[in-house]
C-alpha cells in the first residue's frame, strides 16, 4: 500500500475512533492522521497476536482493525495527558 493509501486510511480510522470516543483533544487533523496511521499498526499487531487477523489492505476487516486499534491508542493519550 503506497503512503498515500496509508494516510489516507489512517484518516478514516482516526476520524472513526474519534467520533467513537468523542472528546476534547489537541492536536486537529494531523495527531487524528496520526492515530489512525499508529492505530491500523497496533490493532493489525493485536489483532494477529490474538488471531482475529490482520491489516491487509483497503478493506472494511483492515478498517475495523485499524479503528479498533485507534481507539486503544485515543484511550491510552487520554490516560497519560489526564492531569
Amino acid at each position: 500500500m503506497g503512503i498515500l493509501s496509508w494516510i489516507l486510511f489512517g484518516l478514516v480510522a482516526g476520524f472513526l475512533a474519534k467520533w467513537i470516543m468523542p472528546g476534547r483533544d489537541g492536536g486537529g487533523l494531523i495527531m487524528t492522521i496520526l492515530l489512525g496511521v499508529a492505530g491500523a499498526f497496533v490493532g493489525g499487531w493485536v489483532g494477529t497476536r490474538l488471531g482475529f487477523g490482520s491489516v491487509t489492505g483497503f478493506n472494511l476487516g483492515s478498517l475495523f482493525t485499524a479503528v479498533i486499534g485507534a481507539i486503544i491508542l485515543l484511550l491510552a493519550y487520554r490516560i497519560l495527558k489526564k492531569p
